[in-house]
């Protein structure tokens, strides 16, 4: 077999065993292991497998990952992200299919400091879901709310995956953060308008609320949820003005919310002890999986299968848009079977010489990946959220109900990718501003 063979067949067996439900981490390293092995030769193999750990955890820029993490897990122990759904719903409550706006504007909020879409899609199960049911909502809009609005959380930064995808393909992270402010708020507001509009049009989907509420309570709730806007905006803010770096931003973050909990007078040794372990558990998962990744780059390079493949491409396809939909649709492939974290990584190598090859703007395509990402986490016959929801709710609510929530959000998703396709300028006008 000739290198290019042992790149097909190690990405063909890479695929099969993650389907088998591997870790996948620990499938890139093995596969990219015995790929590097076959090509040069053990030694070689050795070397690598030994060198890429130490050095790939050595780089500066990743010590913003645990830092992000902590972050969020200080907010959500500390009870910063506590009154998100209720304040939402005074001040939604009356507009038609007002509490599922509230879930998405909550959700949002909650997804952006904990970074985690699984995690949000867990707690407002629990949180908002039944109180959708007990004002009569339809199960399919009040589980699927809350599906698609935590996946949020990988857009609206500070994001996890924007730093990966920073990292991997050597993409400024502060550009990142700031080109996926618009398209995080433009995906909030099309959620919002499709769940106003389909209420407003069909009223037993989401019966109105007649609940009144004084501006008096109103300027209460808002006050309730004052600290997760102020950090979020604190980390953004410095971001954007040039204050500190991306990297350096994930500690302020953290520090801030920790000042914050300390001022409010709700951090506890018990709740700090959790968040650190939560952390080390998030760093651990995410590192495992991105030591693996860049052992399979480093086979893919010495395979010169990505090379090969942009070649056949750009002789055959010249049209930026004809690629981007072609790998759309991998994505959302892939995002039916795999976590996010793990498409982004086993693909970057393949990809990225395609997209320069075209001169794509990798800022830009960072949000389009990411949008793609955030569809996969809805998406039959696998989509993660989905069955997050179906198991905190268990007999409460079907399955197939939440998959038919979720499709009018996957629907309104591919409208909100369209437009980021076609019209770039969203994504890119904040990043230059920046510059």
């Amino acid at each position: 077999m000739d290198r290019l063979e042992i790149g097909i067949a190690g990405i063909v067996v890479a695929l099969i065993l993650i389907a088998l439900r591997m870790q996948v981490g620990v499938v890139l390293g093995i596969v990219a292991f015995g790929g590097i092995a076959a090509i040069t030769n053990m030694g070689a193999a050795w070397g690598i497998l030994t060198a890429i750990p130490a050095n790939f955890i050595a780089q500066w820029s990743l010590s913003a990952v645990p830092m992000f993490l902590l972050m969020g897990y200080i907010a959500a122990q500390a009870g910063l992200t506590n009154g998100l759904f209720a304040s939402a719903r005074i001040v939604l409550g009356r507009v038609p299919g007002g509490l599922a706006s509230a879930t998405v504007v909550a959700s949002a909020l909650f997804a952006s400091a904990s970074g985690s879409s699984v995690a949000t899609a867990a707690a407002f199960s629990r949180i908002a879901v039944p109180e959708m049911l007990k004002s009569n909502y339809k199960s399919s809009l009040a589980t699927g709310s809350v599906a698609a609005a935590g996946t949020l959380g990988s857009l609206i930064p500070p994001s996890i995956l924007l730093i990966l995808y920073g990292i991997f393909t050597d993409t400024s992270i502060g550009a990142l953060f700031v080109a996926g402010v618009v398209p995080g708020v433009l995906s909030a507001v099309a959620y919002i308008t499709m769940i106003t509009l389909r209420s407003y049009l069909d009223p037993t989907l989401a019966p109105v609320n007649d609940t009144t509420h004084t501006r008096e309570e109103k300027w209460a709730a808002l006050r309730d949820i004052w600290p997760l806007p102020a950090l979020i905006l604190g980390v953004l803010g410095g971001i954007f003005t040039g204050i500190f770096s991306p990297t350096e931003a994930g500690a302020i973050g953290a520090g801030l919310a920790v000042l914050i909990a300390l001022l409010r007078r709700s951090l506890s040794r018990k709740a700090v002890i959790r968040a650190v372990i939560e952390t080390a558990e998030g760093t651990a998962s995410i590192f495992i999986i991105a030591i693996g990744a860049t052992m399979f780059a480093v086979f893919m390079g010495l395979s010169s299968l990505p090379n090969a493949l942009s070649g056949l491409m750009l002789d055959h396809v010249d049209s930026t848009i004809a690629i981007i939909v072609m790998i759309a649709l991998l994505y959302v492939l892939l995002g039916m079977f795999v976590d996010s974290v793990s498409i982004m990584l086993l693909t970057i190598p393949i990809i990225q010489p395609i997209l320069n090859g075209l001169g794509v703007d990798m800022v830009w395509f960072g949000i389009i990946a990411i949008k793609l990402l955030e569809i996969g986490m809805i998406t039959p016959p696998v989509g993660l959220n989905v069955y997050v929801i179906r198991s905190a709710l268990g007999s409460a609510v079907s399955l197939v109900d939440v998959f038919r929530g979720a499709a009018w959000f996957i629907l309104t998703d591919l409208v909100t990718l369209t437009l980021l396709i076609l019209f770039p300028i969203i994504t890119l006008f904040l990043p230059g501003i920046m510059k």
